[in-house]
């Protein structure tokens, strides 16, 4: 069976050197293997999305050759899909309504949640998010990068939302059955989103979906200490810097690109890349000088 990868970014901003280094991983691990390269656009969250944000995007990844095998996905066309998905979760008892706000959560001074509206339901018609039940106490996984994970949920700790008050759909839901429906064998992805896997899983088991290998490489920082991030006014990555990028990257996941490429086409690079990909020099913490900077 052909692996298959993806790279999901949401079009928040254009492309930064934390999200070239994830595309980057994650194009390298597929193509050294022959499979497939998917690419997906996480457009759930408008508040948060930028005007252009996506064509700037794949514009970039084009123009730093990382090229995508089939037409790419938007989850803001995919709605009925998480809805189907949702009302499964509903029909099973699992997913449930709650109107617990964040400021109620903090006065409780619980850690995760406490299940309080699986004691007292939402009133019938109220504007309520969805949570669903973990009902795996115990969880464990091996990360390709980081790792043997273990999680353990008291209670109703580890339940988690699904779709949010304000009527958008939830990552972790979104994520998964796109996943499931695009084939997807391995998830490489940011360290930041690794305590998002357990709830990932769950959700697989519940919705009988085949899991797949999860990889997180390590989050970049600015001088600041602060993860790489649109959040963060990260700036965005040039095609007109890419075959320094490239190589910067390569050598920050731990792939030690020779001298000789620094004079090579940013298609001479990804070729040699390709060619020697190896995951187990990814290191697992990525630790920079102080007076370094992530970028060229």
């Amino acid at each position: 069976m052909p692996c298959i990868g993806r790279f999901a970014p949401s079009p928040t901003g254009p492309l930064h050197f934390g999200s070239l280094l994830a595309a980057l991983a994650s194009y390298l691990d597929i193509r050294s293997r022959g499979g497939r390269w998917i690419l997906r656009i996480e457009d759930l969250d408008p508040p948060r999305e930028q005007p252009g944000a996506s064509n700037a995007i794949l514009h970039t990844l084009d123009a730093f050759g990382l090229h995508w095998d089939a037409d790419v996905v938007y989850q803001s066309r995919r709605l009925s899909h998480y809805r189907d998905a949702l009302e499964y979760l509903l029909s099973q008892h699992t997913a449930y309504p709650c109107n617990c706000s964040r400021k109620q959560l903090r006065s409780r001074n619980v850690t995760g949640y406490d299940g309080h509206c699986l004691q007292h339901p939402p009133a019938p018609g109220s504007n309520c998010a969805y949570r669903v039940r973990h009902l795996t106490s115990e969880q464990q996984f091996t990360d390709r990068i980081q790792g043997l994970r273990r999680y353990q949920w008291q209670g109703h700790q580890g339940d988690f939302m699904v779709f949010r008050r304000d009527g958008l759909f939830a990552y972790q839901l979104a994520v998964v059955v796109d996943d499931a429906e695009q084939g997807i064998t391995e998830v490489l992805r940011g360290s930041d989103l690794i305590d998002e896997t357990p709830h990932q899983m769950e959700l697989q088991a519940q919705l009988g979906y085949p899991q797949p290998r999860y990889a997180h490489i390590p989050v970049i920082t600015n001088a600041a200490g602060q993860k790489l991030s649109k959040q963060n006014l990260a700036p965005a990555i040039s095609a007109h810097e890419r075959q320094g990028l490239l190589l910067r990257a390569l050598d920050l996941l731990g792939q030690q690109p020779p001298a000789e490429l620094a004079d090579a086409s940013p298609d001479e690079v990804l070729s040699w890349a390709t060619t020697h990909w190896q995951l187990a020099t990814v290191p697992a913490v990525l630790s920079l000088p102080a007076d370094a900077h992530p970028a060229p």
